[in-house]
């Protein structure tokens, strides 16, 4: 598995509720994406090791 889709998935998650400094959800997903992006090869490695750890197996097992 590649982080990309994860990123993708976590911005689309942010992005659906709408920016509201206001709101603990939307503040947990704007930082944690922002900080993930920021730290794209460190994500990429946790992503590698994983899924070498085979968390990621259901998931690419149902996507076919």
């Amino acid at each position: 598995m590649k982080p990309e889709p994860l990123l993708a998935e976590l911005n689309r998650m942010r992005k659906d509720l709408g920016e509201d400094a206001t709101d603990i959800e939307w503040l947990t997903l704007h930082h944690a994406f922002v900080f993930i992006s920021y730290q794209h090869s460190a994500f990429e490695k946790y992503v590698k090791e994983a899924g070498e750890r085979g968390e990621f197996a259901e998931f690419l097992e149902a996507e076919g």
